[in-house]
């Protein structure tokens, strides 16, 4: 019998597989070893064998079988678990991969392949001069986009191209070590907040990194559009079940790019995938707002998010004014339209007179009153076997309820009715040019969602209540610090919208250089010949022709925020007990069981009354407790349940941030909500 300190001590051989690329030498190594020999002792004999005069600090073991690094230098073979059967592969940790940006621009870089996707991210974003990677993570294509690009390809005469930006002059893990300034709040200023060009007090800076003044005009800067045909060409989400594949593919952010069998130089995109853009400063975010602004436009020109006519031409217009004829001088860049903010400064003063009372004796009594709202609107309730009613009443909004009563006398007494708004869903049904303000609401009751419509007189009366109703959804009253603001966008938007024909500015659109095919979605290129278009774009165009470049960008983000399916990420789910299949959209602060036929709501859960959710790895299955003992699970159909449970883990996590904090992340905490125990 052999003891077990001889048994121990019994030595065997490992083979070991070198990545470099010197054909002369060997790349396959039979290392004799012994169990209690650790990681960082096993690599330095490698490379005494190898007898290559090289520097060999980026290097690591890759173990193949078991997918996955060995990191932990001081770690021996044995509490690995690597035996004489593992194949273990030396290779760099820093590779080269190609990104597609929002704006369809791809560029190659050095990333790290060992690091956490988390940390690869935020590595790649301080090259490329982006805050708050957070927001980012990294998607493969959907299977559609792969099969839509290999058929172009095939049916292109001419060989295809891409026009690839190489920022590979230093690895990743470098970063932007040399320039702490970036990220620190004392900093100056990187861009100039009106043109979104670099300030010349960074050109420096450009100097010490992979992204020069070129090359970082390319990333901050809006570019022409393409063209009509290749916008056709490219891949457009048709249901929402399409809609789906696309969120398919986002990458695990607590593994690494190698253990999920990404290889060197493959393709990937940097998106983002959380869509809370926090602390937007155009003095230091040109580049991180030029990207949103591009992510936005593309979901808008591709249609994988629904907006009407009207506001699909205000998106026509905001684009069509970074590259059309109509471009600024500098005088005019400076200009800024006073009139309207007048107008909404005026709205929301009277606003304020309203909500406060004009008489200030009584502050000290009414400092614990919430505002509240009380005015003629019409109520409307569509029927589904007959027509929709619609009947004039006074409502009462207070808290986070509305109430109405059939005359403003009855007022005192009880109501007809009376509609708690916390955790529905708001929707906008605005027609500006045909006077029509309504807010569609969706209250949540025991079968399902109760529609309902509130038709406004007016554009200041429509926000002030859109306003409340938006925030009475999440929970808020018309007290809240937000309440204003809200107001504010509603009112700037519908300004942007309501144009008039200006004859001098449209007289010949033919006489103007712009394609009108390439700012508008397909759909709207087969509704309408170019010469309408143009003439509606240019109409719509007054309205946001004396913006600043940048202030066009943020008027465009705010626009998509004001959209009904902004940050919607749809997933084909299985609900627990339930026998067909249904859609289920994740957002900042929600869920929504959507019927995927209909594509009506039927259910929404706020993350606000969330107690626990947990995953049931064996089974996938996803379980979600609220408040009130409402509870529900689901298996997700469409991708693996990991990204679901990541999505709404991270969207916590996001949610903790504020502007006390310092720009460091606790990293920890992110993979604590999002990792899962699998």
């Amino acid at each position: 019998m052999i003891s077990s300190s001889e048994y121990g001590s019994h030595s065997w051989e490992l083979l070991v597989t070198v990545d470099h690329q010197h054909e002369e030498v060997q790349k396959e190594f039979l290392l004799r070893v012994t169990g209690d020999l650790h990681i960082g002792g096993l690599m330095l004999k490698l490379v005494e064998q190898i007898k290559l005069s090289q520097d060999w600090s980026d290097y690591a073991l890759w173990w193949k079988q078991k997918k996955c690094w060995l990191l932990k230098t001081h770690w021996t073979l044995d509490k690995c678990g690597v035996q004489a059967d593992a194949k273990l592969f030396f290779t760099t940790q820093h590779k080269m991969l190609r990104l597609r940006l929002p704006n369809m621009k791809t560029v190659r870089l050095k990333v790290s392949f060992s690091s956490m996707v988390f940390k690869a991210v935020s590595d790649i974003c301080k090259i490329l001069n982006i805050r708050r990677s957070e927001e980012l993570s990294l998607l493969k294509p959907s299977e559609d986009a792969l099969k839509k690009k290999k058929k172009k390809e095939k049916n292109s005469k001419e060989p295809v191209t891409e026009d690839i930006l190489n920022l590979c002059s230093s690895p990743v893990s470098s970063g932007l070590s040399g320039s702490p300034g970036l990220y620190s709040k004392t900093m100056t200023p990187t861009y100039d907040p009106i043109s979104g060009t670099p300030a010349s007090s960074t050109i420096t800076w450009f100097s010490d990194s992979p992204l020069t003044e070129q090359t970082c005009s390319i990333l901050a800067l809006s570019h022409p559009n393409c063209s009509p045909e290749t916008l056709a060409e490219m891949y457009q989400p048709r249901t929402l079940a399409d809609k789906a594949k696309l969120n398919a593919g986002w990458l695990d952010s607590s593994r690494s790019l190698m253990e999920q069998g990404i290889l060197e130089d493959d393709q990937l995109l940097l998106r983002f995938k959380y869509y809370t853009f926090f602390d937007l400063n155009p003095k230091y975010d040109a580049v991180r707002i030029n990207q949103i602004y591009e992510q936005a436009r593309w979901a808008i020109l591709l249609e994988e998010i629904d907006c009407t006519e009207e506001e699909m031409l205000i998106f026509a217009a905001l684009q069509a004014y970074h590259i059309s004829k109509l471009s600024l001088s500098s005088e005019a860049q400076d200009f800024t339209c006073e009139s309207e903010v007048d107008e909404v400064e005026a709205a929301l003063s009277n606003l304020e007179v309203t909500l406060e009372g004009g008489n200030t004796s009584n502050i000290l009594e009414d400092i614990t009153d919430i505002p509240k709202l009380a005015d003629n609107l019409r109520l409307v309730r569509p029927r589904k076997l007959s027509l929709k009613t619609i009947k004039p009443y006074w409502f009462v909004f207070k808290d986070t309820s509305v109430s109405y009563f059939k005359n403003k006398e009855s007022a005192q007494g009880e109501p007809i009715e009376k509609l708690n708004l916390k955790g529905c869903e708001v929707v906008p049904d605005v027609n500006v040019a045909a006077k029509k303000f309504a807010i569609k609401l969706l209250i949540p009751v025991a079968d399902g969602m109760n529609e309902v419509y509130l038709r406004c007189e007016n554009e200041n009366q429509y926000a002030w209540w859109m306003a409340a109703c938006v925030l009475a959804s999440k929970g808020k009253t018309m007290a809240d610090s937000s309440y204003r603001p809200e107001v504010h966008k509603i009112l700037s938007f519908l300004k942007m919208k309501n144009w008039t024909m200006s004859p001098q500015a449209v007289s010949d659109p033919e006489s103007i250089d712009m394609k009108p095919e390439c700012f508008v979605s397909p759909r709207y290129t087969k509704k309408y010949k170019p010469k309408q278009l143009a003439t509606r774009i240019l109409e719509a165009h007054q309205n946001v022709s004396q913006m600043p470049v940048v202030e066009a960008k943020l008027r465009f983000i705010q626009a998509w925020q004001s959209l009904p399916e902004f940050g919607l990420s749809y997933y084909i789910v299985r609900f627990k007990g339930s026998k067909k299949d249904d859609v289920l959209g994740v957002s900042y602060n929600r869920l929504i069981r959507i019927d995927i036929a209909t594509g009506d709501p039927i259910t929404t859960w706020r993350f606000s009354t969330m107690k626990q959710w947990n995953v049931n790895w064996e089974i996938r299955q996803v379980a979600i407790e609220f408040d009130q003992n409402v509870s529900i699970a689901f298996t997700c159909l469409s991708a693996d349940c990991k990204i679901i449970h990541e999505y709404i883990g991270g969207y916590i996590f996001l949610s903790t941030r504020s502007k006390d904090q310092n720009e460091t992340l606790d990293e920890d905490l992110f993979h604590k909500l999002t990792g899962g125990q699998e």
